[in-house]
């Protein structure tokens, strides 16, 4: 039935020009009474119950026009900028090594504007104060202790394809034995011993030494894809001595015998594990090299940007006419928001000219090759057209699911969309959705899977009902079948850890949560802050990494921020009791072992109604609740 109705059966005809001018301004339709400021339009219903003012950018107008039930923002715009900066003010806040509070200050008051224009300003504002500030220290800060403390399970390396050893990581997993370096051990030269995964997360393994049988004194984390880690049998093939720890030297007095009669028919990794590990930590994309990028201040429009460098595959991107290099922007490389030099005037999307005329040494473009593929599609059959309604994530509040409408349908399968009931006059804020996106939905997705779905700013007849939705304002809703209805079997879990892009900054990457599984979409949540900032996100999203992925690449992480000082106060604590313990870098796969004397010779990751938070993870269809 949200096929479309008989009654509204009207929609425009869909367009892929290739060329737009930035002029260029869209009609709202305005069959509703409209405020003006700024040159950005609202639409809003008739009513007359008083004035009041917005907390954002004070303006005065109808009460009825503003949003939210408390009727304290002009706008969505404004609602979004008023808890933007108040996130912003407690990350800077965390920066400097406080607590957040529940309700972060704003940083500070503008005018109304473009609704992009508030957040990107505060955001250029966060970027320039953050870099005459010492980033969050770790200290005190462990993976290990985290996961150890709660009993928490993380999220397989296996669930990260775009992770390094995503794709062959193997059957890595408890029991596996590793030769690693022995701190518990006087000797002045450094020395190996064996040691078995007790448990893993993420890269992250908890290791116990050979012979320590359930002695869990010496227990250490490190990270399986270290330089450290090594397959049984390295160091005999290397020359390196293995000397059992000290605290259990008296233990045996046939070291040899006893490794033989444990080891025999165990695991461990592949002799060519650390080749696959440095190998996967390869990234096609080089600095210099120049793409095309959303533009931050103007999400409808992309911008040339050159890359400026690679961590883990993750790209900071600087505009090319930022003069002083500041102005940047980062995602992963493969990305769905960048692509290649040419790419925009090809399917019709909107592109801001640069300055530049000319490229600068050294500047070149990057190969198409290297960008993410898109799934092909057909447009020449039944295919979205503009004026469809649809459901779709919010890129300005990834926490929630929107009314939305195609505004305009591009070529090869892209589609510019816009949230009903927040759009400025001159489509600025309209943001591109591939048509297979993981983050549009059909019609009736949020009530199915019990999801809350943010209703157009200003509607009142609440409980939302599409049905008399699409009525009034004769329109129609996209095909079901026309959205992407493939589920990977990805492996994810409620509760499972991992390290996540905050993607409404996403040069940070903090410690976060699965919290909700609704076949493919993700609820993620950041760990010690509020739920309001929490992401949907899809399971295939190469801003999810496995835990111990920072401290593999080198990146900062972020810690939960309502976790550091207690960290702190907890390492410290557990120091005085504890034996030394060190951590290590490493990862790990799998052969069978069969252990002989002589290498011992060295001594030594269907849409069913009703079914939220399932974690099925097998192929799926779009079930849509009927209308008499």
């Amino acid at each position: 039935m949200f096929d479309g109705y008989d009654s509204c059966s009207e929609d425009t005809s869909s367009s892929s020009s290739s060329e737009e001018s930035e002029e260029e301004v869209a009609p709202l339709p305005s069959n509703l009474p409209i405020i003006k400021n700024n040159g950005q339009v609202y639409t809003y219903p008739d009513g007359k119950s008083g004035m009041a003012t917005c907390e954002m950018c004070g303006m005065v107008g109808v009460r009825d026009a503003f949003y939210s039930k408390t009727k304290r923002f002009c706008s969505v715009s404004c609602s979004r900028s008023y808890s933007s900066n108040s996130k912003k003010a407690s990350i800077l806040a965390r920066l400097q090594g406080k607590p957040p509070t529940k309700k972060a200050k704003v940083l500070q008051k503008q005018p109304l504007v473009a609704k992009l224009a508030a957040y990107a300003q505060y955001q250029a504002t966060l970027q320039n104060q953050a870099k005459t500030k010492a980033a969050v220290s770790m200290e005190g800060f462990s993976w290990g202790n985290y996961i150890n403390s709660n009993s928490f399970i993380a999220a397989p390396v296996t669930c990260f394809k775009h992770a390094p050893m995503g794709t062959c990581w193997g059957d890595i997993s408890e029991n596996v034995r590793v030769e690693v370096p022995n701190t518990d051990c006087s000797l002045p030269t450094k020395v190996f011993w064996i040691a078995g995964i007790v448990k893993l997360a993420g890269y992250n393994a908890l290791l116990r030494y050979e012979g320590f049988e359930n002695d869990s004194a010496l227990d250490f984390w490190c990270n399986i894809c270290g330089s450290d880690i090594h397959p049984v049998g390295w160091c005999a093939a290397s020359g390196k001595p293995l000397v059992p720890p000290r605290t259990i030297q008296h233990k045996y007095t046939n070291w040899k015998a006893f490794l033989v009669k444990r080891l025999t028919g165990a695991k461990t990794l592949p002799p060519d594990f650390s080749q696959k590990v440095s190998e996967s930590m390869q990234y096609p994309f080089k600095p210099c090299m120049r793409v095309e990028v959303v533009d931050k201040r103007h999400l409808c429009r992309t911008r040339v940007a050159v890359v400026e460098s690679i961590i883990g595959g993750r790209l900071r991107l600087v505009y090319e006419e930022s003069e002083d290099r500041t102005d940047d922007f980062w995602c992963h490389m493969h990305s769905p928001l960048i692509h290649h030099i040419g790419w925009s005037r090809s399917i019709g999307h909107r592109f801001k000219r640069s300055d530049i005329t000319k490229k600068q040494d050294g500047h070149f473009d990057t190969p198409p090759h290297l960008f993410a593929k898109v799934k092909e599609v057909d447009q020449s059959g039944e295919w979205f057209k503009e004026g469809m309604k649809l459901e779709a994530i919010d890129p300005l509040n990834l926490s929630t699911i929107c009314v939305a409408t195609i505004r305009k349908v591009l070529a090869d399968g892209f589609l510019m969309i816009g949230i009903d009931g927040s759009e400025a006059a001159d489509g600025s804020d309209w943001f591109c959705y591939h048509a297979t996106s993981p983050s549009i939905f059909p019609v009736g997705f949020c009530e199915i899977n019990m999801i809350e779905l943010t209703p157009p700013r200003g509607y009142t007849k609440l409980p939302f009902k599409w049905f008399d939705y699409l009525r009034e304002t004769g329109s129609i809703a996209a095909p079901v079948k026309l959205f992407n209805k493939d589920v990977p079997n990805h492996g994810f879990r409620v509760g499972m850890k991992l390290e996540a892009v905050d993607l409404m900054e996403p040069r940070l990457i903090c410690v976060a949560t699965v919290t909700r599984i609704i076949h493919r979409l993700l609820r993620i949540h950041f760990d010690g802050w509020e739920e309001e900032y929490d992401q949907w996100v899809d399971c295939e999203s190469p801003d999810l990494y496995p835990v111990g992925w920072c401290q593999l690449t080198g990146y900062q992480l972020q810690p939960p921020a309502s976790q550091s000082s207690r960290e702190n106060q907890s390492a410290s604590s557990k120091q005085k009791k504890k034996a030394k313990s060190q951590q290590y870098k490493g990862h790990k796969k799998m052969t069978t072992l069969q252990l002989k004397e002589e290498l011992l010779d060295g001594e030594d990751y269907n849409f069913l109604q009703g079914a939220s938070d399932q974690e099925s993870n097998g192929s799926a269809n779009f079930y849509i609740k009927q209308e008499p």
